[in-house]
């Protein structure tokens, strides 16, 4: 308390009492002024740019817990920390930006292609990526060749040799023998096996000693004659320029290795296709799993993803469904009714021009499936 002095002014007194007042102020500590807090939204903003990207990472593994987080809801037992994740799901039902959102249904989305894509490959449900092709009545028309070779050896016989109706008998028996055909490629050469063919015929049909020489000049005039007639059509080319832009190709024709060579560089056929396979270069031929297996693995592929074309049901067809290829596809081109007892393929065309219109339509039904 300030006393005041003897005859001082009461002007005087008062501001002596201002400053004493001042001077006191200024000893005492001042307060520091305290920064405002963040609003509540900023700082939901950054925890949530915290867990977003590991979220969004969680879910391309597929991870259950945080399945739950996108459908904002579950059941806790299943997330683990139940607090942490009704937190998440919380902040996740309501993102604070239209960017957050939109971010949100993309996991969403994703998640949701990864799920299907993983159930998708357990039910087969994959789109075509590789055609396994026959060649033999399939690309080639090798039964019309084959009859223009029996042509041109007929009229062999009838004006050199002067056969009459015998030179049609021979040459339907070497047809018989050509059919029933079995080769061991390690015990005997094509080329003999086949001249046999006709020397056994025309003695058959003739009598007498064995014509060696006869014989082998019909058969190369037979197979000669077959070659030149083994082409490609233009619109198969075409086709499978097309095909070959959408799916891999590979050629899959049994035979003997010489025999079927020769066929593809006649026809020349090779450069449209990814990789040939002859069964008689191979272990087993077809309708055995193993060769479907060895023509996968050229085109690293898996049995679900490719589709087998041929005009055979006892190897071509039956082979596909052993290996358990997606599809089996029959060339059908005189409308032939199977035996019950036959293989029963996935599908059947009259051409294989119908192809291309056909694996659309597989894989349309995959698209539908999604």
């Amino acid at each position: 308390m300030m006393v005041p002095r003897a005859g001082e002014p009461r002007e005087e007194r008062d501001k002596r009492k201002d400053t004493r007042e001042e001077h006191h102020a200024s000893d005492q500590p001042q307060p520091q002024p305290q920064p405002l807090p963040l609003p509540l939204r900023s700082r939901r903003t950054r925890r949530r740019r915290r867990t977003f990207p590991a979220l969004l990472r969680d879910q391309t593994l597929g991870v259950s817990r945080d399945l739950t987080f996108l459908g904002g809801a579950g059941n806790e037992t299943d997330r683990g920390n139940s607090t942490r994740a009704g937190r998440w799901s919380g902040d996740l039902a309501a993102p604070p930006t239209s960017r957050w959102a939109a971010r949100l249904a993309h996991a969403q989305a994703a998640v949701a292609r990864l799920r299907f894509a993983r159930a998708a490959g357990a039910m087969g449900l994959s789109r075509v990526r590789a055609v396994f092709f026959d060649l033999d009545n399939t690309l080639i028309d090798t039964a019309g060749a084959s009859r223009r070779g029996m042509l041109e050896v007929i009229k062999l016989l009838q004006s050199k040799y002067h056969y009459k109706e015998e030179a049609e008998i021979i040459c339907d028996k070497v047809q018989v023998k050509l059919s029933k055909e079995c080769f061991h490629p390690y015990n005997t050469c094509i080329t003999d096996l086949r001249t046999s063919h006709w020397e056994e015929a025309i003695q058959e049909t003739k009598g007498g000693a064995a014509n060696r020489k006869l014989a082998e000049e019909c058969y190369f005039l037979w197979k000669s004659t077959r070659l030149q007639h083994m082409t490609l059509a233009e619109d198969v080319k075409a086709m499978l320029t097309e095909l070959r832009k959408e799916v891999r190709l590979l050629l899959l024709t049994n035979g003997d290795r010489q025999t079927q060579r020769e066929k593809i560089e006649a026809c020349a056929c090779q450069s449209y296709f990814d990789a040939v396979v002859v069964g008689g270069e191979q272990r087993e031929e077809k309708p055995a799993p193993s060769i479907f297996y060895y023509c996968c693995n050229l085109l690293g592929v898996q049995p679900g993803d490719c589709v087998m074309v041929g005009d055979t049901l006892e190897t071509d067809i039956q082979g596909g469904l052993n290996a358990g290829l997606k599809a089996t596809v029959w060339i059908n081109k005189n409308g032939i009714v199977p035996l019950k007892s036959s293989p029963v393929p996935h599908y059947m065309v009259s051409s294989v021009l119908e192809l291309p219109a056909l694996l659309q339509s597989i894989d349309r039904k995959v698209n539908m499936s999604t």
